[in-house]
């Protein structure tokens, strides 16, 4: 008895996971369903800058886009 056509297949949820962490997401839990799969994540934590020329840039950035 065959199973019938995959709509997606490990190796896409391991990209995709791959993917978050590149981004710097923290996945949370992924969910299955039979059509696909949803990744929950969290957020990133923002950084407070290592230093005045950090921070000047931070600012600088904030100011002109």
């Amino acid at each position: 008895m065959s199973r019938g056509p995959q709509t997606f297949k490990q190796s896409d949820v391991v990209k995709a996971h791959k993917a978050a962490a590149l981004a710097g997401l923290k996945v949370r839990r992924t969910i299955y369903t039979r059509e696909n799969f949803i990744i929950e994540y969290d957020e990133p934590e923002k950084q407070e800058p290592a230093d005045e020329l950090d921070r000047e840039l931070v600012d600088f950035e904030a100011r002109n886009g």
